[in-house]
């Protein structure tokens, strides 16, 4: 079955930097798009950043500049580096495949604060 699974978040200041990883299974990585999404306390969940299966990519406008997607296509991985992080950025971030329907995974929760 598909499966997602998020690592890497934690506490870091406001300026500071996060990687963030999702490993995925389940299916043939390679052949599918892949996004990392985020929903802060109290409001919908949003798109940050996606990868094509090209490698080609797109930004959410907040974090353009900041937030560099990647994929390993030989290890099944999706990375998010964060840098300059805000205290907007505080949220729980997914990581999201779609197939015959979406999925997610549990979330990794980021943490921005002095």
């Amino acid at each position: 079955q598909v499966q997602l699974v998020e690592s890497g978040g934690g506490l870091v200041q406001p300026g500071g930097s996060l990687r963030l990883s999702c490993a995925a299974s389940g299916f043939t990585f390679r052949n599918y798009k892949i996004a990392w999404y985020r929903q802060a306390p109290g409001k919908e969940r949003e798109v940050v950043a996606t990868i094509a299966i090209g490698g080609s990519t797109n930004y959410a406008d907040s974090v353009k500049g900041r937030f560099t997607i990647s994929r390993d296509n030989a290890r099944n991985t999706v990375a998010l580096q964060m840098n300059s992080l805000k205290s907007d950025d505080t949220a729980v971030y997914y990581c999201n495949v779609g197939i015959s329907r979406m999925y997610w995974g549990q979330g990794t929760q980021v943490t921005v604060s002095a």
